[in-house]
């Protein structure tokens, strides 16, 4: 294995409709595989490694990703910057690189991550938003949806908010804030006047979590659950886990901090 000698922190921005996910796998296009094409040809060789910040699903876009670049060579910073959006695809850009020391770990040093799910309701909405905002085709209640987010703050046993948990998953989690708040990010005529964004802060989030959130979330809107039904699925958390899942395109990493 290399002995790598220069560490940089990299944070991109991309729109995940066309991938399969940060991570690579065989047979399917993802953002990293699109990132080490970047650096092979920039670099001219496949020396260097790099480590992303953590996974993402299918499609789901990020306003704030980071990866590491590990090298065993210097690199020009505002160059290397200007030569990745050069090369990277339309729909990937690079944000900043700065160098970090071998000591820092993009994964274990993720201090707290701040998703958004964009999502309306109502009438089918206009293909343009297929890739970031999410269209419920019912009517959903806000308000009641706006109550029943705040349940979620503080610390409680997430066990039914989870998929495919290992046998060493830590099901505690702390949600720093919840809020469902009107669209102000998206304008223009294909925007639907219903959307809304289901905002979420924590240090740290289970597989598939916030999906399965803001899927209880529009159950409640629907009126499928009461605000009662949602606090007895957290203190039941011993039961059987929440199967439907909110689809992945609404969702967005939207800012990721580090101590």
């Amino acid at each position: 294995m290399a002995r790598w000698t220069k560490f940089y922190l990299i944070r991109i921005e991309f729109l995940g409709f066309r991938y399969c996910g940060w991570q690579i796998q065989p047979g399917v296009k993802t953002v990293e595989e699109m990132i080490n094409k970047t650096f092979k040809y920039i670099l001219k060789h496949e020396g260097f490694k790099v480590l992303g910040c953590g996974r993402t699903d299918a499609k789901v876009s990020a306003d704030d990703f980071a990866f590491e670049l590990f090298l065993n060579e210097d690199i020009d910073l505002p160059t290397m910057l200007t030569n990745l959006n050069k090369n990277l695809p339309f729909d990937i850009r690079a944000k900043s690189i700065e160098e970090v020391d071998a000591k820092f770990n993009v994964i274990q040093h993720s201090k707290e991550k701040e998703y958004h799910y964009y999502f309306s309701y109502g009438e089918k909405s206009h293909p343009f938003n297929a890739s970031h905002i999410i269209n419920f085709d019912q009517e959903l209640d806000i308000e009641k949806m706006q109550e029943a987010v705040k349940i979620f703050e503080g610390k409680h046993n997430f066990k039914r908010f989870a998929c495919k948990p290992s046998e060493h998953t830590i099901f505690e989690r702390e949600i720093i804030s919840a809020s469902i708040k009107k669209n102000e990010r998206y304008s223009g005529s294909h925007v639907p006047k219903t959307a809304h964004v289901f905002k979420v802060k924590s240090k740290g989030f289970l597989r598939y979590q916030v999906r399965l959130m803001m899927a209880a979330l529009f159950d409640v809107g629907a009126g499928i659950y009461s605000i009662e039904d949602l606090k007895t699925i957290l203190v039941e958390f011993d039961k059987e886990p929440l199967k439907r899942n909110a689809p992945s395109s609404g969702l967005n990493l939207h800012k990721i901090n580090f101590k």
